[in-house]
């Protein structure tokens, strides 16, 4: 069986969209002919994604859903598997959950796959002709330069964007309260806004940045110690740590690593997360 092709770029956003961007990339898999799957695991960002080449599909009921070019994938609580055949390439917009839904000018809600009517869709045909050509980073300054003209007609929400640099800052790892102290604003009004920009509450968005860090460091060095982490990473004891683990991922930390060991030397189907 051959093995599937990947190459993965990552271009920084500019400084007027650090607020609510994280970052923008291209990504593209060669695979064989017959539909193939890949496993995207759950992170703490919310990602807008464009997709060219043979298309890309999901799976309901036990049916291959084609998938619009653009479509959201939210924050997942598990991982989700796609389906594509031959070359797909993508152009993704990594943003953070509690601004994507006023960046869209969309209402916020909690489900994991957005498949959504909007101007941003206009783009799909030039974004194309671009990715035939080539002209990956022409296609992504495209893309730049409308989330800039979007940005600009947002209000800046300083609250939120105080809050949510705190949680990045601690990787997720501190209470409620201290997000909202470090907001100047209280538990209940930080909630209550946090969760009207995102769809999700504080915690389940500290949840997957801490989870998001220990599959980082566990895919950097399986060996690593998961008592360890779990004190660094704030859980209460290495059986928790396991637990939240396998709640978003799916599987336990020790099979992560092994997967982690062999995709160190070959990435494969079995596991490719486009979010990381």
């Amino acid at each position: 069986m051959p093995p599937i092709k990947m190459h993965h770029q990552e271009f920084e956003a500019p400084e007027e969209l650090q607020d609510t961007i994280k970052c923008f990339w291209y990504n593209r898999r060669e695979a064989r002919t017959d539909s193939s799957g890949f496993e995207v695991v759950p992170d703490g960002y919310a990602e807008i994604i464009f997709h060219f080449g043979s298309g890309c599909s999901i799976s309901s009921d036990g049916v291959l859903r084609p998938l619009p070019s653009p479509f959201m994938i939210g924050l997942l609580n598990q991982p989700v598997i796609f389906y594509a055949k031959d070359r797909l390439e993508t152009i993704g917009i990594r943003c953070f959950p509690w601004t994507v839904f006023d960046l869209l000018g969309l209402a916020p809600n909690k489900r994991a796959l957005h498949v959504f009517d909007h101007p941003v869709a206009q783009l799909q045909h030039q974004l194309n002709a671009f990715v035939l050509d080539g002209k990956i980073e022409e296609a992504v300054a495209e893309v730049k330069q409308y989330f800039l003209q979007a940005r600009a007609q947002v209000a800046a929400n300083s609250m939120l964007y105080k809050a949510g640099t705190a949680m990045q800052v601690a990787k997720g790892t501190i209470p409620v309260s201290e997000v909202a102290a470090a907001a100047h604003v209280t538990v209940r009004t930080l909630e209550r806004n946090f969760k009207r920009s995102s769809g999700h509450t504080v915690k389940d968005v500290s949840g997957l940045m801490r989870f998001e860090q220990v599959r980082n460091r566990l895919w950097m060095d399986p060996s690593a110690n998961l008592a360890r982490l779990a004190n660094e990473f704030g859980y209460t004891d290495q059986p928790h740590l396991s637990r939240e683990f396998k709640r978003y991922s799916g599987i336990s930390p020790a099979a992560f690593a092994r997967k982690a060991k062999t995709g160190q030397q070959m990435l494969s189907n079995d596991l490719i997360n486009l979010s990381s």
